[in-house]
């Protein structure tokens, strides 16, 4: 029994990246719990003050209806600026971060791929990998970092290639991962849209075809100690 800390950029990346994964761990007796770092959807307006207050209450509502699909006990609501992470001090974002793991004490933590186009999944796994530095009596023995679909995959550049090297069997779970993502009624996309019921079947399946399996959630050891 380990507790695990998810920590994502955005609403709905809890679920897209890690939701299979989350669901079987719940399952097998973790406490699991997420943070959120961004409000979500503040970017689509012209400007971050015009966004309408209900959008990001019915957004945190879907959140929430998610995580019960899958079994977070806790989510936790950073509120930082949607895609404009790179305006934010990194250090406002490591405290928060550091503030939840002091309280929660996570042994494993699962997180962006530094190598996503989004700038707000770069910012979060360095703020990460910072919060995480292995001090005297630090607790998180595991880093993971995973595949965000619509972001991940379109980061055409090449330069920090997702190549995973642990891969999650998901049969059991996948359907409460597509169950969580109806639940985000603004972010769930038509296919051949890869954020598509349909779009993050055939990714995991995919995966499940690199390692001889069925559904598949793939991630990459970042660090990991044995004690």
């Amino acid at each position: 029994m380990s507790n695990v800390l998810v920590v994502v950029a955005h609403p709905d990346d809890e679920i897209l990246g890690v939701g299979a994964t989350v669901a079987k761990r719940s399952q097998g007796g973790d406490v699991v719990k997420a943070i959120i770092l961004g409000e979500g959807q503040t970017s689509r307006w012209e400007s971050r003050e015009e966004t309408p207050e209900k959008v990001i209450e019915e957004l945190h509502k879907d959140t929430l209806r998610a995580a019960n699909y899958v079994g977070y006990q806790d989510v936790f609501f950073a509120g930082f600026p949607d895609n404009r992470f790179d305006h934010v001090d990194l250090l406002d974002i490591v405290k928060y971060i550091e503030e939840i793991i002091k309280k929660f004490k996570p042994e494993v933590i699962y997180t962006h791929h530094r190598g996503d186009l989004n700038i707000d999944h770069q910012i979060t796994y360095k703020a990460v990998l910072t919060a995480t530095r292995p001090v005297v009596n630090y607790t998180v023995k595991e880093i993971y970092t995973f595949e965000t679909v619509s972001s991940t995959e379109w980061n055409f550049s090449y330069t920090e290639p997702f190549n995973p090297n642990v891969f999650e069997t998901v049969d059991d779970y996948f359907q409460r991962k597509l169950e969580a993502i109806k639940c985000y009624r603004s972010e769930l996309c038509k296919f051949p849209h890869p954020r598509s019921l349909e779009g993050l079947e055939v990714t995991a399946r995919k995966w499940g075809c690199v390692v001889g399996k069925g559904y598949v959630e793939p991630f990459i050891l970042v660090r990991k100690v044995n004690v």
